[in-house]
């Protein structure tokens, strides 16, 4: 269950979150609640995968504000890095932020699935 204690534990800047949120800690644990569902690091991969460095870029970009947004820093900061990367549609190997990311968001999820 996410919760901001837990929140915070994982990384994610709480405070500049529920700030952005009117102050209102429902509301932004609603707000990470949604992302949960995303599926855009799949596109992510697809389109970097095809050497669609402007879909690519789009998508990046997309996962960039809304982990941003709501401040969940552990997979803000690698989608940053790889968002800057695309930004001069750079052909490099994304795999290991990707991973990170991914990684970070697999935690997440495990936090929104667990029983308290």
């Amino acid at each position: 269950m996410l919760t901001v204690e837990n929140l915070r534990e994982y990384g994610a800047n709480v405070d500049e979150g529920i700030s952005r949120c009117l102050d209102d800690e429902e509301f932004y644990i609603e707000l990470v609640k949604s992302v949960i569902p995303d599926k855009r690091f799949d596109e992510l991969k697809a389109a970097i995968a095809e050497k669609n460095y402007d879909k690519a870029f789009e998508v990046a970009h997309a996962l960039k504000g809304m982990y941003g947004n709501i401040s969940i820093t552990p997979i803000y900061e690698p989608v940053c890095e790889i968002t800057e990367l695309l930004r001069s549609r750079k052909d490099a190997d994304y795999s290991a932020l990707i991973a990170k990311a991914e990684e970070q968001k697999t935690r997440l999820v495990e936090l929104h699935n667990a029983r308290n």
